[in-house]
């Protein structure tokens, strides 16, 4: 679902993964063409990219752990399972921490669209760090069992007040500390 996020919105990630889903279990999926996951996925944008990455992951994870689950990664370290993840072609710093976050338990503070705007409009990221250099500087800041939680309390605030465009600084409860709510 992760790879599916990238550069789209939630409704049509949704709706590729509910597509995706109705043709089978990952085995079956694996087994695919490739043009019929493309076609599967075609809602979220990007498919001839995002369908190689998905092929490619469902490949090094059977290769690995003999079956289509990332189950086993959970008895080791966050260090090994970010290695696994990010050795995977395709597969970057955000998806990672995605799978680390949401699918393993493990302690991770992934950088959307939204986390990096408010990470910026903050000041707590120059304007020309990137996402990986964000989550880098906020995985150092912010304690373990804060970075899941602080990281869907940001995608929420950047949703509903600090919008890209025509963000609601008069609402925000942040505004008497936030630098960009006084330009």
């Amino acid at each position: 679902e992760t790879v599916l996020s990238q550069n789209t919105n939630d409704r049509n990630r949704d709706m590729a993964f509910e597509r995706l889903k109705k043709c089978g279990a990952w085995g079956r999926i694996a087994a695919l063409p490739q043009e019929k996951v493309v076609e599967a996925i075609r809602p979220a944008g990007l498919c001839n990219n995002k369908s190689q990455t998905i092929m490619r992951v469902l490949e090094e994870v059977k290769k690995r752990f003999g079956a289509y689950s990332l189950r086993a990664l959970k008895k080791g370290t966050s260090e090994e399972a970010w290695n696994f993840m990010t050795s995977i072609r395709g597969v970057g710093p955000k998806t990672a921490a995605c799978v680390l976050a949401f699918d393993l338990g493990f302690p991770a503070f992934p950088v959307d669209t939204h986390v990096a705007r408010i990470s910026k409009r903050l000041g707590w990221a120059d304007e020309k760090e990137t996402p990986a250099q964000i989550q880098s500087h906020l995985e150092s800041l912010v304690p373990e069992e804060l970075k899941t939680a602080g990281h869907l309390n940001m995608i929420q605030h950047g949703k509903n007040i600090c919008k890209a465009r025509a963000p609601k600084c008069g609402e925000c409860p942040l505004r008497g500390i936030c630098p960009s709510s006084t330009q």
